[in-house]
């Protein structure tokens, strides 16, 4: 068997996430069932990470086990030729070793959130990016983003179908940033709890419109109360950007 890393982008919009889901096609799914139609093999995709219906990639790095000898560039031809017409494109593919693992071997994830904002409905972005018609502030959504970098217990932030054991993660950056009407939110950690980033965009969205104070952020972490949730951001704004791992 080699082992093959796979880089996948996709848009998400047409699968209830990444994952294997009992209803409802999965960017899983179908890389699975086009790896299979090329290698006649039952073959399984490991991800780095678990991203929701309607959630983006640009870079999710990805593995699989194969037995047929074929070179990275063959595998990545067909993989592509099998997924279409589906939103899904392999954009690199080399061998890895036998002990390297998409999601195991992953000590950094990064995010970024799109918000645009403008009052003219969006088109080309359409389930790319979030419309908030009314003017955000930046510079406030950037200051009350700090007091959630580092090490805390994200309860407030967290869904109640999260899986993790614990809900203390560490932050290793909250940034907001501004280019025209676009604001991008990067979040980036080791990993992340469910709709954590999303649920920390949403409470900087009414940072950003005024409706709550800067401080307000930090006292809804404090509370360790999911009740104190301002406000969770929609999932078509996400991006899964990057995962990092040691050799890289």
């Amino acid at each position: 068997m080699t082992r093959f890393a796979l880089t996948l982008e996709f848009d998400g919009t047409p699968f209830q996430g990444l994952q294997r889901q009992k209803h409802g096609p999965t960017v899983q799914q179908a890389v699975e069932e086009a790896a299979n139609a090329v290698t006649g093999e039952d073959v399984r995709l490991f991800s780095a990470g678990r991203t929701d219906t309607g959630v983006h990639a640009l870079a999710m790095r990805s593995h699989i086990d194969i037995g047929k000898e074929l070179a990275p560039f063959r595998l990545m031809e067909a993989l592509n030729a099998h997924l279409r017409p589906n939103p899904i494109a392999v954009t690199h593919c080399e061998i890895a070793p036998d002990d390297w693992h998409a999601r195991f071997s992953c000590i950094g994830r990064s995010y970024v959130y799109r918000i645009i904002n403008r009052r003219a409905p969006l088109t080309i972005d359409h389930k790319r990016a979030w419309q908030v018609p009314q003017e955000l502030d930046e510079k406030a959504m950037h200051g009350a983003a700090q007091a959630l970098v580092g090490k805390h217990d994200f309860t407030t932030f967290r869904s109640a179908h999260c899986q993790s054991d614990s809900p203390v993660k560490s932050l290793d950056r909250l940034d907001v940033e501004r280019d025209g009407n676009e604001i991008r939110i990067h979040a980036a950690a080791r990993s992340f709890l469910h709709h954590q980033v999303r649920s920390m965009v949403g409470c900087l969205k009414l940072v950003g419109q005024g409706v709550w104070r800067e401080d307000q952020v930090a006292k809804a972490l404090a509370a360790r109360d999911r009740q104190e949730l301002g406000l969770n951001a929609p999932p078509h704004g996400l991006y899964f950007v990057e995962a990092t791992y040691a050799d890289s």
